[in-house]
């Protein structure tokens, strides 16, 4: 059985304190290609969903535009009961 020297103690916090700063070096360069990737995406999405508006707003004024045409296969249910005519009968 090992006895747990204060050199082993200093060797661990040595790995530790290596491993820390070996992760600040990593992330100075990693996250900042990370974070200039990401906001291209956004950037990206963001221009796309702007030129779909931009294409669906090149309307004259006072111009009226139906988006959604109606159904032409809609069928009317005739079936669905007899009209009564309902008189108002006076007692």
């Amino acid at each position: 059985m090992q006895e747990a020297g204060i050199m082993n103690f200093l060797r661990t916090i040595l790995i530790i304190i290596l491993i820390y700063y070996a992760f600040k070096i990593i992330a100075r360069f990693i996250l900042p290609l990370f974070l200039k990737k990401m906001m291209h995406n956004v950037e990206k999405k963001f221009t796309e969903q702007q030129q779909n508006t931009t294409h669906q707003t090149h309307v004259k004024e006072g111009e009226t535009v139906i988006d959604k045409t109606p159904n032409a296969h809609a069928k009317s249910n005739k079936d669905v009961g007899e009209y009564v005519d309902y008189e108002d009968i006076e007692e």
